[in-house]
């Protein structure tokens, strides 16, 4: 489109040639569509980039209203700001959603503010952004124009006095530049103004807002008419005033036209939400910076205009800036957007995207690069952030299962291509869970980050990775192996067997580790996983804080391993579980009660023993549900019995951990109408080892329900007497492996003795399990044992083989005969 198309007169046919081409030079020479309203809100003046936003030439625009182009309501809302703008003098700023000509829907944020000329006519000048691509920084920019021909200085806000002058203000006022920096702006007033303008000035508004002309005396004494221009800004640290001074004594008229014009553009360029500044095209020295610059900067202006790139950033900034300057001079108008780092005297290195334009002057003797930079550094640094996020572990800041899986299938193409080696580890923090549970989650997340840090500085050169909970991977992938690898899982152990200090606690955990080795284990990252895996599984059934690597026959019995528990998840919905019941008696041989047992007979397999499925549900965490149904199972049955013998039932340390389980014994009982004095739970001494306070506590919750508490495995572990000093067991039971040995070990038969005798000083009750043998059943009745269980009473069977010892009318059953006759 050319110049003619663009016709400006109706604003400015009172300026000078120069002044009208200075305003077209600015607008054209924008980015952002700008247009202008007169009060009936027709379009009288649009730049180059309105038309283009529109898609219409300036004929089908000018004298046109929003009606023309926009739904009415959309209209409607328009016309009620430019009103507003109009009547309050306020500048508007409204984002809105717009469908543009091509039918796109378009994010715009469009600012409005009235400008007013000398003969009373108000005008809405108004900005348009499109931020849907950019999405900038909303803000309030101004451009304060610097002329050098003019008289300026620069003042302290308080305490007048000039900061600094031009070259102009001491030719012009005749006052040396020492003269001017030990005076104040009041010295250069006549007497009589000084009360009006203190008036003025304690407004905060110069004379182009309070719209008159002030007096000055130069060194002379003469007086002269000046408008002076003024601006806040901060010099040298400290808050000042930019003056810019005209003299209007022989060029009023003239001089209130560019006043006019000025303000005019002011209007206009302070809609622009970026930083714009302009260099000539010969020596590239700035001549215009916007405000937005300045703070972007961090530079005053006045350090800026006049100079290069070369006396404002370094060498190679410079450098940067001038060849992309050159590129726009030859492109001839065309854009060249390009990503930018820049220094800043107070934020640093800030990201910009900046666009230049060629430009030249109306007379085509003046060339420059106009140019618009966005600082985009947040919004780079958030992704940034947000892509580290993706790829690693926020508690310990390490790689995380994502990291690992890119950075180990890096590593197996160069190690395949290379004909290298190397080696997965997968190591796992033993005891974690145990301190979560009796410290909680805090400290144990605590313990995790101090893990971590003794891991990374021991891992070294080798690639560490978090892979969730309380478990990490390692990549080494330098040095031969096996001894590398070997090596460094000593170092690791070594580092972690440490004692840790967290929170006021001193803490110890250990660390077991599982290793497969490239390509002898595998040559895929998945079964390298998988192996290490299957290592580390060995490494921890071996009793931890070990090293183990991975071996084939590792692989079979870990995937039985898992088809197992994949069975076990189901076998309670499937039918597959049941009961037994083995019969303990008195030393009369009369049935007093029966431990309740879990069998599984599995679909394919037939019977699965306890002792390979019960460790399997206590590590996975089956062994709560499975649990609490052999719990209500067992009550169940033995409600129905009409005599009221008592049942035993077996309660894991997993169950004392997790949930609450007296409420769920109370819940049971209320469920099945059993007599709490019926109810007997067995437990092991490892309840009490895991966390004693708490499980004693959770015991005597028990005891209150009115349940027998018996102690399981009597013998077997390292603490029994201050157990049973600590805690009124109703029942201890003396484990198997003592009363298999009477007779044929002197010291067995001592233990049992001195546990009988305990018992008894203590008013527990002393039932012995594994009895067998009739030689068995004589020792432990000579020495005053309550009362027996074991295969010489009864095998574990189905409760309806013990039909009659329970009171049912159905029953082939000779235990009590048969002890009765011993």
């Amino acid at each position: 489109m050319s110049r003619a198309e663009f016709p400006l007169d109706e604003l400015t046919r009172s300026f000078s040639k120069d002044d009208a081409d200075a305003v077209r030079l600015v607008l054209d020479a924008v980015p952002h569509p700008i247009f202008v309203k007169n009060e009936q809100s027709r379009f009288v003046l649009m730049n180059r980039s309105m038309c283009d936003f529109m898609g219409r030439s300036y004929e089908e625009l000018a004298g046109r209203t929003d009606y023309d182009f926009v739904p009415k309501e959309h209209a409607d809302v328009f016309l009620h700001i430019d009103r507003l703008v109009l009547e309050t003098g306020e500048v508007n700023e409204n984002e809105e959603l717009i469908q543009g000509p091509d039918g796109e829907i378009r994010t715009l944020v469009t600012r409005k503010a009235r400008a007013s000329l000398p003969d009373g006519a108000q005008f809405v000048v108004g900005c348009i952004t499109d931020i849907t691509r950019l999405k900038q920084h909303e803000a309030s920019l101004q451009l304060l124009f610097e002329e050098n021909p003019l008289p300026m200085w620069v003042f302290e806000r308080g305490t007048w006095r000039f900061l600094a002058v031009n070259q102009a203000a001491i030719e012009h006022y005749g006052y040396t530049r020492e003269q001017f920096l030990a005076m104040s702006i009041l010295d250069i007033r006549p007497q009589e103004d000084l009360a009006q303008f203190r008036k003025i000035v304690g407004t905060g508004k110069g004379s182009h807002a309070s719209g008159r002309s002030w007096r000055h005396v130069r060194a002379d004494g003469s007086v002269i008419d000046i408008v002076a221009y003024s601006k806040p800004i901060e010099y040298d640290g400290k808050p000042a005033f930019m003056v810019a001074v005209i003299d209007v004594t022989d060029r009023k008229r003239a001089e209130d036209n560019l006043r006019r014009t000025r303000e005019f553009l002011d209007s206009v360029i302070e809609n622009i939400p970026v930083m714009l500044f302009a260099k000539e095209a010969g020596q590239h020295q700035y001549v215009l910076m916007n405000r937005a610059g300045e703070e972007l900067l961090g530079i005053p202006r006045g350090e800026v205009i006049g100079k290069t790139d070369a006396e404002l950033f370094s060498t190679e900034h410079a450098e940067a800036f001038l060849v992309r300057d050159q590129e726009a001079l030859r492109s001839d108008t065309v854009q060249i957007a390009t990503d930018e780092k820049v220094p800043t005297r107070h934020k640093g290195v800030r990201d910009l995207i900046t666009r230049r334009l060629a430009v030249e002057s109306q007379d085509g003797k003046s060339k420059y690069v106009l140019a618009v930079a966005e600082d985009v550094t947040d919004r780079k640094r958030d992704a940034e952030r947000l892509a580290y996020m993706a790829t690693h572990d926020a508690l310990t800041d390490l790689p995380n299962r994502s990291a690992l899986v890119a950075h180990l299938e890096f590593t197996l193409e160069r190690a395949t291509s290379g004909r290298e080696s190397f080696a997965v580890m997968r190591a796992s923090i033993d005891g974690l869970k145990e301190v979560n549970d009796v410290f909680g989650p805090v400290v144990a997340d605590a313990l995790l980050k101090e893990v971590s840090h003794r891991l990374r500085p021991a891992a070294g050169k080798h690639f560490l990775a978090r892979t969730g909970g309380g478990k990490f991977t390692v990549i080494v992938s330098e040095g031969p192996h096996p001894g590398s690898s070997v090596a460094l899982a000593d170092r690791l152990l070594a580092t972690i067997g440490r004692e840790f200090e967290i929170d006021g606690q001193t803490l110890r955990v250990g660390l077991s580790i599982g290793i497969s080795f490239f390509p002898d284990d595998a040559t895929d990252v998945a079964t390298l996983l998988s192996n290490a895996n299957a290592a580390l599984d060995r490494a921890r059934s071996d009793g931890h804080g070990v090293f183990r690597t991975f071996e084939a026959d590792m692989d079979r019995k870990l995937r039985e391993k898992r088809a197992l528990e994949q069975d076990l998840r189901s076998a309670l919905a499937a039918g597959e579980m049941a009961l037994h019941y083995q019969p303990q008696a008195d030393a009369t041989g009369e049935i007093v009660g029966f431990e309740a047992l879990i069998r599984w007979s599995h679909r394919t397999r037939g019977a699965v023993p306890p002792p390979e499925f019960i460790p399997l549900a206590e590590e996975t965490g089956l062994i709560i549900p499975i649990g609490e149904w052999v719990l209500r199972e067992a009550c169940r049955e033995a409600a129905s019995w009409s005599k009221p013998i008592h049942i035993a039932v077996n309660l894991s340390p997993v169950q004392f951990r997790q949930g609450d389980l007296p409420n769920l014994v109370h819940s049971v009982l209320l469920e099945t109408g059993l007599a709490p004095g019926r109810l007997e739970l067995e437990i092991t001494e490892g309840v009490l080892f895991d966390d004693f306070s708490r499980a004693s506590a959770t015991l005597r919750r028990l005891k209150s329900l009115g349940v027998k508490i018996a102690l399981d495995d009597f013998g077997t572990g390292y603490s029994s007497l201050s157990y049973l000093q600590a805690f009124p067991f109703d029942k201890i039971k003396i484990d198997k492996s003592f009363v298999w040995m009477i007779r044929k070990n002197a010291q067995s038969s001592a233990i049992i003795s001195a546990m009988v005798g305990l018992g008894r000083g203590l008013s527990m009750n002393i039932i012995a399990e594994g009895v067998e043998t009739l030689e068995q059943m004589n020792f432990l009745r000579e020495h005053g044992c309550h009362a027996l269980q074991g295969y010489l009473i009864g095998r574990p069977q189905p409760i309806e083989h013990y039909a009659k010892e329970i009171g049912r009318a159905a029953a082939d059953s000779r235990v009590a005969g048969r002890l009765r006759r011993q």
